[in-house]
């Protein structure tokens, strides 16, 4: 709790609103129904390949704001706090925006087609296609700096993807194609807006 603390105090607040949108999105459909029924989330909001391929493109977007549960909601806000504090401050409030929700569309797209090209259709949510977005450019960022940005190594992000993706696949439910399709997303977009700096290394918040 002391680590969340401390990144909450920093002035790093664009990952803030994003947590702080995806909670009140959650508060505010906990109080109208249950979170977990899948009808009551596809009427508000979210993803469903044949609803988006009759015009409702919106739930593309929708979609990576709302989560089926508390625990749903926890766990990718966790990893959000840390993941996504640690690359606005190395990219900035507008380019980690940009990170965030490019990244989580190209999830969605990603989970579409491969719904499409398997015929099998699922009410989908979640804000984990714009957090491995957010894990995807901090990949390639380490990688322009020589496998380390501050404490932060390829191997340890790495590792944190494969389990991620390893945990997906026995997941009953677990939208993977949203999670490749994120991280892919993020690592191209790093690519187009990340401009290595000359200075010394990052060094997390919480660590200071």
């Amino acid at each position: 709790m002391g680590e969340i603390w401390n990144v909450i105090k920093t002035k790093k607040k664009m990952n803030l609103l994003m947590v702080a949108s995806n909670i009140a999105v959650f508060l505010v459909l906990s109080l109208m129904g249950n979170t977990e029924d899948g009808y009551f989330m596809l009427e508000h909001g979210a993803c469903y390949a044949p609803a988006i391929l009759d015009g409702e493109y919106y739930r593309l977007a929708t979609g990576m704001f709302l989560h089926f549960g508390i625990y749903h909601l926890a766990y990718n806000m966790i990893c959000l706090i840390f993941a996504g504090e640690y690359l606005e401050e190395i990219v900035g409030s507008v380019r980690y925006l940009i990170i965030y929700l490019g990244g989580g569309l190209a999830g969605n797209l990603l989970s579409l087609a491969m719904e499409i090209k398997s015929g099998r259709f699922a009410v989908s949510a979640g804000a984990s296609g714009a957090i491995f977005a957010v894990i995807g450019a901090l990949c390639y960022i380490i990688f322009r700096n020589r496998k380390r940005v501050g404490n932060a190594t390829l191997r340890r992000i790495g590792l944190m993807v494969t389990l991620s993706i390893i945990q997906g696949f026995m997941d009953v439910g677990t939208d993977n194609a949203a999670h490749i399709g994120g991280l892919a997303g993020g690592f191209a977009l790093a690519v187009l807006l990340y401009h290595k700096k000359r200075r010394e290394p990052y060094i997390l918040p919480w660590e200071r």
